[in-house]
């Protein structure tokens, strides 16, 4: 799945849940901000295998990370999305 696609996906959950987020697409991966205060949420990057994306999260380090400690939360776009809206650790900057 190329970012274009994944960009096309998160426009319409932003637009179907209210809006209020921004999407830039940088190096290979689509990058979620908070358009109030311009807060990184969540980068999603393609893996190549199917239609599946890596989730990150932005950390106290000031740098995208993992969500897990085992390799990366692997999984569709639909569903990374629902797990985006509902986890607090992707809105602790925002």
């Amino acid at each position: 799945m190329r970012t274009d696609d994944i960009a096309a996906r998160i426009e319409a959950f932003n637009d179907a849940n209210g809006g209020g987020g921004g999407l830039c697409e940088h190096e290979g991966a689509c990058h979620l901000y908070l358009l109030e205060t311009e807060a990184p949420i969540a980068r999603l990057r393609p893996t190549g295998k199917r239609d599946d994306v890596r989730l990150a999260c932005w950390s106290h380090r000031g740098a995208w990370e993992d969500v897990d400690d085992f390799g990366g939360c692997v999984m569709p776009p639909g569903d990374a999305l629902e797990f985006i809206a509902d986890e607090g650790i992707f809105w602790i900057w925002a």
